[in-house]
């Protein structure tokens, strides 16, 4: 058995990542197609509470863990999710989180009440972290240097692509007269369909080379390494090696050797945390916000959302394509600027009364948020060395989860207790505080090249 040696293994891995090929950019949309599924679960919920309580009249500590309980479970799968990606590979924890995802998400339209779906959905959570972690790892290790950071940040895109056909989907339930009982059943229950269908196209995906090489899996890396990108990887011997394993406690200490990656990650999980409390906050202020305006009507009120989040696709689908020109430090730094100024004019609209601008204020705010939230997952990973990847992944998506877990829970009780305009103006901080990360803490990383 060959010798260990860890300047050769980097240059392998730096070798593969300079290199492109299409069938990564394949991996790479089939890695975001996933994030498809996760919006199903993270927001189809939401439109179907009002059916819920109705058939089930929850009290409102019911009715808010429903909605929020993904969000904690999630928490968990990033955790673990990230731990074995780098553990037992890519290919084997992505192909399980599907599997878990189609039970789970069928099982959910079976629940007998509301406390059964809140367990469910709990459990529904944890292969959602656990696909995002290691999709992100898919991605950096998969798409060429400089495409990957468009790559990570198109899953807000894919979120809300997502968002807006679940409430078209429900749009077409009601238009259709379907009773809410079968509807909300349909509905949660379709994740489970969308989950069967990804892992059908993605059970021949291939485990990444950079893996198979950090394992010391050198006779498989190269074999993998040829069919993707027509390179042997000559400078590599034609035996395995033993490579000693990593340890979890090991991650901080690691990206903490270089300043450009501690810097970065600590970005990644400041704006994580304040894009999901903005959102989540938000997100729960805007079905308030058609109330404000006269519509009480389910129907109205799902399609006026509806063409507020068409705005937010077209966001989605822009700020990756700005990163080619403006780099992902100037990208945080307009998302969270324009989130904030919108959450003050629609402040400043709701104390003034004014409130035919709040519709206007929400799309302006979505615009930014899917700008300030595409590369909270992206850098952190990116910059990330690659026996670490799938840890840091994880660990990034903490950052997400737990404050979308608390906002969800309890901003409605918050609302109530500070009114409208204050609730709006406090919401403001978050993105204020991811503004002063970006221009302060963020380094400009796109095309990152750091040691493997």
């Amino acid at each position: 058995m060959a010798t260990y040696d860890a300047k050769l293994i980097n240059q392998a891995i730096d070798s593969v990542v300079e290199k492109h090929s299409p069938r990564g950019n394949r991996i790479g949309w089939l890695m975001i197609a996933s994030i498809f599924v996760e919006a199903w679960d993270l927001y189809s919920i939401s439109f179907v509470l009002i059916f819920l309580e109705k058939i089930y009249h929850p009290s409102s500590w019911l009715l808010g863990m429903v909605g929020a309980a993904v969000q904690g479970g999630a928490v968990i799968g990033a955790v673990v999710g990230g731990w074995l990606t780098d553990r037992l590979g890519r290919r084997t924890v992505f192909l399980g989180t599907m599997l878990m995802f189609f039970v789970v998400g069928i099982a959910q339209a079976f629940s007998p009440n509301m406390g059964v779906l809140t367990v469910l959905r709990f459990i529904l959570g944890i292969p959602l972290g656990m696909d995002i972690a290691n999709g992100y790892t898919y991605i950096m290790e998969s798409v060429q240097r400089g495409h990957r950071d468009v790559m990570g940040n198109r899953w807000q895109f894919v979120f809300a692509v997502g968002e807006v056909f679940s409430i078209a989907v429900v749009l077409l339930f009601l238009v259709l007269h379907v009773p809410y009982g079968p509807m909300w059943r349909v509905i949660l229950g379709l994740s489970g369909v969308w989950a069967l269908i990804l892992f059908f196209l993605r059970r021949e995906l291939p485990e990444t080379v950079i893996w198979l090489i950090q394992k010391g899996r050198f006779k498989e890396a190269k074999r993998t390494a040829e069919e993707m990108y027509g390179d042997d990887l000559d400078m590599l011997p034609d035996e395995d090696v033993e490579v000693p394993e990593v340890h979890l406690g090991g991650f901080l200490r690691e990206i903490r050797k270089d300043r450009t990656r501690w810097r970065a990650s600590i970005f990644g999980w400041i704006a994580g945390f304040m894009q999901s409390s903005e959102f989540s906050t938000f997100g729960f202020y805007l079905p308030v916000l058609f109330v404000l305006l006269g519509v009480s009507d389910v129907t109205t009120t799902d399609f006026i959302t509806l063409l507020i989040y068409l705005v937010a696709v077209i966001s989605g689908w822009v700020g990756p394509a700005l990163v080619l020109k403006i780099g992902q430090r100037k990208l945080s730094m307009y998302g969270f600027g324009i989130v904030f100024v919108a959450l003050i004019g629609a402040a400043v609209a709701i104390f003034a009364k004014a409130l035919i601008i709040l519709p206007i204020a929400a799309a302006v705010m979505l615009w930014g948020h899917y700008w300030d939230a595409e590369n909270v997952m992206t850098i952190p990973s990116m910059v990330a060395p690659a026996r670490y990847r799938g840890t840091a992944s994880g660990f990034s998506y903490i950052w997400v989860k737990i404050p979308g877990f608390l906002s969800t829970f309890l901003y409605p009780k918050f609302f109530d207790a500070i009114g409208k305009g204050g609730a709006t103006l406090f919401t403001a901080i978050f993105p204020l505080i991811g503004l002063l990360a970006a221009i302060f803490i963020l380094p400009e990383v796109y095309r990152f090249k750091g040691e493997s």
